[in-house]
Order: C-alpha cells, then sequence, then structure tokens
C-alpha cells in the first residue's frame, strides 16, 4: 500500500466515525422521544385497566347488595307468613296454651320466680321472697 491509500483509508474512516457520531446525536433525542411516548401510552393503559376494574367491582358491590336485599326481603315474607300461621293456629286455642306453659316450667332448675295469673289475669305477687 502507498501513502495515498493510507491517507484515504484514514479520511475515510474519520468520515465514517463523524457520520457515526453525528447520527447518534440525531438518534439519540429521537429514541427519548418514542421512550417517553412508549411510557405514557403504558401508564394511560394502566389508568385505564385500573379505572375499568374498579367499576367491575363496584358493579359486582351493587348486584350482590340487590341480591342480598332481595334474600332479606324473602326471608322476611316467610317470617311474617309464619307468624300469621302461628298466630292464627293459636288463637282460642288456650288448651294448647296452657300445656306449652306447663311443659315449660319443668325445664327450669335452680330459684326460678313464676306467677300465676289468677282468674282475674292479675299476677300473685310474693312479698316475702326477697327477705331469704
Amino acid at each position: 500500500m502507498n501513502e495515498d491509500n493510507i491517507g484515504t483509508w484514514m479520511i475515510l474512516i474519520i468520515v465514517s466515525i463523524l457520520l457515526l457520531i453525528m447520527g447518534g446525536m440525531w438518534a439519540y433525542p429521537a429514541y427519548n422521544i418514542y421512550a417517553q411516548r412508549s411510557q405514557g401510552q403504558a401508564a394511560l393503559a394502566h389508568a385505564q385497566s385500573s379505572k375499568e376494574v374498579a367499576v367491575a367491582e363496584a358493579k359486582a358491590k351493587m348486584e350482590s347488595a340487590e341480591l342480598l336485599a332481595m334474600a332479606e326481603v324473602s326471608r322476611a315474607k316467610g317470617v311474617a307468613q309464619a307468624n300469621q300461621i302461628i298466630g292464627q293456629s293459636l288463637k282460642d286455642n288456650e288448651a294448647y296454651l296452657r300445656y306449652l306453659w306447663i311443659n315449660d316450667l319443668g325445664g327450669h332448675t335452680g330459684k326460678t320466680v313464676v306467677y300465676v295469673p289468677t282468674e282475674a289475669n292479675l299476677p300473685i305477687l310474693e312479698a316475702n321472697r326477697l327477705k331469704e
């Protein structure tokens, strides 16, 4: 190789290095803009996803509350019907009520105060019971 060829190669290498540096100076800001845009889009997608999750959870809670309310209303209707049936069956059935009352008396142990109604439906009070 002669000196002219070496000089040409050196100039070619220096020009190539300068072109690479200039290309990097142009590409780096463009890459930063692209990276920031991508990060912004990712943050926006994350925010939208979080919002959708929150809305779905709120809808699920609302549906759950509605179903629980419907169940409570249904239960209350059943209790009301049961009370009505029991009330009708006990109406004018004093003998059965007395039977239940007497049966209940047998289950108590220890000191129990029982007020027995009289003919006038007034209790007979035990005045001396507290002196013991």
